[in-house]
């Protein structure tokens, strides 16, 4: 990537504009290492009863065996579903340092009706620093897979999913997997991801200081994350997905990013990577959109726009992935 220095930006969205001006103590442009517990006190996230209730699920508990204990997943199923059901793996957001199990799962349950979704309760840094996060993913992973039966899960269809921190994980989660060996993944969809822990893209430049999660920010969720390695040679793709020597081998790809967020130009380079390589992708840059501007603003049409693109991506895998009908 690019290092620039260049002070012009593409423009917002007016409605995403008009969000940002309003709403600053809804939005983190820039975060510093002793922010972080401020912005975890000041966190309201969703109940997720209320969640399952309002999208037809049936919530239910569960402890996935991890290298440091056991890891919390929460599965909304379909309520009323009759044989097994694909599954959304969900990683949230929130820069590797903040968030809960609940948080992004409405929008995870939205996209299809009939997918369960299993949202996974990582560990945070800075007092979990790399590979805790990634290696509770794959904990789930791995636990989801082994009792998909039991839970009425389709093991051969199973989705990561993520946002934000969340998305950079599930990419991650699909390079450890296919190093492993280890559970074939259907498909992973991105939205927003964060991959690239060396910070320095021409995104990354261009909207320092404006918009959401700007390129201070990003260093503090990474250095939280890897500490004083963030940025330089050795980092595993494992910890940044945009540092695998080669993304053969990977499921379907889904990925999204707004035109004016920090994120830009790591999420299309990692998509061109993916077609390189001779993969599959499907790269969506929603123009004037900061980073996450669909959570910000959800009902404005940028916004519907992409939901329905990930819904559709999704119906589609689904689609082609599903056994085929009994004679």
């Amino acid at each position: 990537m690019t290092t620039t220095t260049a002070t012009a930006r593409p423009p917002f969205d007016p409605a995403v504009a008009a969000a940002l001006a309003g709403r600053p103590d809804d939005v983190v442009t820039t975060l510093a290492a002793d922010e972080i517990a401020s912005l975890r006190a000041r966190a309201t996230p969703p109940d997720l009863a209320d969640v399952a209730a309002a999208a037809g699920r049936e919530l239910t508990w569960h402890h996935a065996p991890g290298t440091a204990g056991d890891v919390r997943v929460a599965l909304l199923r379909p309520a009323g579903a009759t044989g097994p059901v694909p599954v959304l793996l969900h990683l949230h957001g929130g820069g590797l340092v903040v968030g809960t199990v609940a948080d992004d799962v409405p929008a995870a349950a939205q996209l299809s009706p009939g997918c369960a979704v299993a949202s996974v309760e990582y560990r945070l840094a800075p007092e979990h620093p790399y590979p805790a996060a990634v290696e509770d993913a794959y904990a789930a992973l791995v636990w989801l897979v082994e009792h998909a039966a039991d839970l009425g899960l389709d093991a051969d269809r199973v989705v990561v999913t993520g946002v934000s921190a969340g998305g950079g994980l599930a990419a991650a989660l699909a390079l450890l997997a296919r190093d492993r060996g280890g559970p074939a993944l259907a498909g992973a969809l991105l939205a927003c991801p964060m991959l690239d822990d060396r910070n320095d893209s021409a995104s990354g430049h261009q909207m320092a200081g404006v918009g959401s999660w700007d390129r201070t920010a990003n260093a503090t969720g990474w250095a939280a994350y890897l500490g004083d390695a963030a940025g330089g040679p050795g980092t595993p793709s494992s910890a940044a997905a945009a540092r695998a020597t080669t993304l053969a081998g990977l499921p379907p790809v889904f990925v999204d990013v707004g035109s004016a967020e920090t994120f830009r130009d790591e999420c299309v380079a990692f998509a061109a990577r993916i077609w390189a390589d001779g993969g599959d992708a499907e790269l969506h840059v929603w123009p004037g959109g900061c980073h996450g501007f669909d959570g910000l603003l959800p009902d404005a049409p940028l916004s519907r726009d992409a939901r329905h693109a990930r819904a559709r991506w999704l119906d589609r895998l689904l689609h082609r992935t599903a056994a085929p009908a009994a004679p």
